[in-house]
């Protein structure tokens, strides 16, 4: 069942719904074969997944420099790769390391005309093989302390880097935990879809001494 978005206040243009539209049958006839997301969560995938992962439209609203790691099923890097082309202007490279998921990603930027590129690699690889970006994405990935270790060579390369990362309901633990080694601003932006969910917003990541 096809959702519009606006009844979760977000907007977007009829082309960008009929290219979420166009990548929400593709996903759907994908996700079986090669496990793309939980098989429980597929009859909600446009709530539970594509809407979740449009509402960064409201966060960052203007075009940029993506990386999404961990892109797996499309959610959130094809979404906002098709965010970015009703701008006609940004770009995402999408890092997955398994190679059927890498095909459908591939498959799904072409049907769906989004602005993005897929690489085949290991994050670890990925931080020394691509440019730091504007803003990276993760979704369903790892614990906060985690992508932070994952992400950091970035930081680095580029002190005005946003990190955006969706989370579940144990978020504020992942964040204290997080506190004991790195020091971060942070935003909290709640999930419209989820009511014990969250974005985080990240900036001036460091590691403590």
């Amino acid at each position: 069942m096809k959702i519009d978005s606006s009844a979760y206040g977000i907007h977007v243009s009829r082309e960008t719904q009929e290219r979420l539209n166009r990548f929400a049958d593709l996903f759907m006839k994908w996700a079986p074969r090669i496990n793309l997301v939980a098989p429980s969560t597929l009859e909600q995938v446009w709530t539970r997944h594509i809407i979740d992962s449009l509402q960064i439209r409201n966060i960052v609203p203007q075009p940029g420099r993506w990386i999404d790691i961990g892109s797996g099923g499309g959610f959130p890097g094809i979404i906002t790769a098709i965010s970015l082309a009703e701008h006609g202007d940004g770009w995402i490279d999408l890092v997955e390391s398994n190679n059927k998921k890498c095909g459908f990603l591939r498959v799904a930027l072409t049907e769906t005309g989004g602005r993005g590129a897929v690489h085949p690699l290991r994050i670890e690889e990925a931080t020394k093989k691509l440019q730091a970006p504007d803003f990276v994405s993760a979704r369903a990935l790892a614990e906060l302390d985690a992508l932070f270790a994952y992400v950091f060579p970035w930081a680095q390369n580029n002190p005005s880097i946003r990190f955006i990362f969706h989370k579940g309901r144990d978020y504020q633990a992942e964040i204290d935990k997080a506190r004991g080694r790195w020091d971060f601003d942070l935003i909290k932006h709640q999930s419209v879809v989820e009511a014990d969910s969250v974005i985080l917003e990240i900036a001036s990541l460091s590691r403590r001494v």
